[in-house]
């Protein structure tokens, strides 16, 4: 459980599929753990599907900021480690027990504070307003948990042990996916909480994500050690942590912006429309948390070929995780493509709900081999200490092409334009992210 990979010697290929199960599985854990209440939320009520949608960007934020830094971590950690500076790796792991308590009471705060008008902001209509409070109230407080644990399992990884991060990814999912229902619907000894039961089924799973995350970071085989003076905030430390942190986290954060904008969007077409999406979006998460796992367990290993000066073994690295992500890609739209009315007829038997819902999916699931080589590439390009390259890159995509299109192309061709938004996107990026990932990988 504890076996350490040596990034820079062990067969590419090899390596790569090494790295990257296990962060598949976690990222597939952690969709999982949305679809699962997706999945009871829809049997509960179509009311409270939008609503749970409609709250799903402060989660988002919250991913945003715990992934961000934690990618921003792992690659610095990476790198010292390939260089060997464990030392800085060190320190630079002992500055997430403050960043995750900090960031996390910051959340807790703007949420009691301006909650309300956060759920207002996102798009909540009257109809589903009382029940969007009652999920977000609820969830926040376990902000610090959830920030901690997505900081610690890119450390794990950027280690050489991948599996503890699978671990910790795969419990959460069981605890959320055993509470939901006894939650929601008030199995057994619980009373009947709809919406709340959910929200507290995640506070529960994230409490104990924690908990593990905390043990496996702090075992004594581990590369890392705690020390009290290493989670004292270190400028320097932390300034590298956020040279590539902070572009993923913006990237992320446009990601919510275009959550809220879908939500908004879609409450012209009813709050049917905003469930449907709801519904194809978990689906189709499912699908790119594969890709991205790919593109995590690749990340490390370009952050230490880069600081060991292996350059043919990064360029390699980077070729081998995008042929691995487009096979999974070209499979699994094939299979949405042809099996998307069942597979979205789990989540409910509302017909109307449903129509939308499959016509989403189908339109969106042409997008997922075009996203495949874009994240490879965007997960090389912050592997090599590229951030904000990579965050203008993305930041383009979503705000210059994703946005407006967004926004104009319902105008010609209704709720069909919302879904086409999508792929029309990925495909214009997809060039542009080649153009620049070539560059670097030549030596600009």
């Amino acid at each position: 459980m504890t076996k350490r990979l040596d990034l820079g010697k062990e067969e590419i290929f090899p390596l790569i599929l090494k790295m990257s199960w296990p962060s598949v599985i976690a990222m597939t854990a952690m969709s999982l753990y949305n679809f699962i209440d997706t999945f009871w939320l829809a049997r509960f009520s179509s009311q409270a599907l939008a609503a749970l949608t409609v709250c799903f960007p402060i989660q988002l934020i919250s991913a945003a900021i715990g992934v961000g830094t934690g990618i921003g971590a792992s690659a610095y950690a990476a790198r010292m480690l390939g260089s060997g500076e464990n030392v800085q790796a060190k320190q630079t792991a002992g500055q997430i027990y403050f960043l995750s308590f900090f960031l996390g009471l910051v959340m807790i705060l703007s949420v009691v504070l301006f909650g309300d008008s956060i759920i207002r902001l996102f798009g909540a209509s009257d109809e589903i307003m009382p029940l969007c409070h009652d999920y977000l109230y609820i969830i926040v407080y376990s902000a610090p948990f959830g920030l901690f644990t997505l900081m610690a399992s890119n450390l794990l990884r950027a280690e050489g042990r991948p599996i503890l991060s699978m671990y910790v990814f795969l419990m959460m999912f069981i605890v959320n996916m055993i509470l939901d229902p006894f939650l929601i619907f008030g199995w057994g000894p619980f009373p009947e909480m709809g919406i709340q039961g959910a929200a507290i089924a995640a506070l529960i799973s994230n409490l104990l994500s924690f908990l593990f995350s905390l043990i496996f970071i702090g075992l004594k085989s581990s590369k890392y050690e705690f020390k009290l003076k290493y989670t004292v905030p270190d400028i320097q430390i932390l300034r590298s942590i956020y040279s590539i942190g902070l572009p993923s986290i913006v990237i992320n954060l446009v990601g919510g912006l275009v959550l809220v904008i879908y939500n908004h969007v879609l409450a012209g077409f009813g709050f049917q429309a905003i469930g449907a999406f709801g519904i194809c979006f978990r689906i189709m998460s499912l699908a790119t948390m594969v890709i991205f796992g790919i593109g995590a367990g690749l990340m490390p290993v370009v952050a230490f070929s880069k600081g060991a000066n292996l350059d043919q073994r990064l360029r390699e690295s980077v070729s081998a995780a995008l042929k691995v992500s487009l096979i999974f890609a070209s499979f699994a739209f094939l299979f949405l493509e042809i099996f998307a009315s069942p597979v979205a007829g789990l989540f409910s038997r509302d017909v109307s709900l449903l129509e939308i819902a499959i016509q989403a999916l189908r339109i969106h699931a042409l997008a997922l081999v075009l996203i495949a080589p874009i994240v490879i590439f965007i997960n090389t390009l912050m592997g090599l200490g590229k951030g904000t390259l990579a965050m203008f890159l993305l930041f383009f995509r979503d705000s210059v092409v994703f946005i407006p299109l967004l926004i104009i192309l319902p105008h010609f061709w209704g709720i069909t334009g919302v879904w086409m938004a999508l792929p029309l996107t990925n495909f214009i990026a997809l060039f542009i992210v080649i153009f620049w990932t070539t560059k670097e990988l030549h030596g600009g």
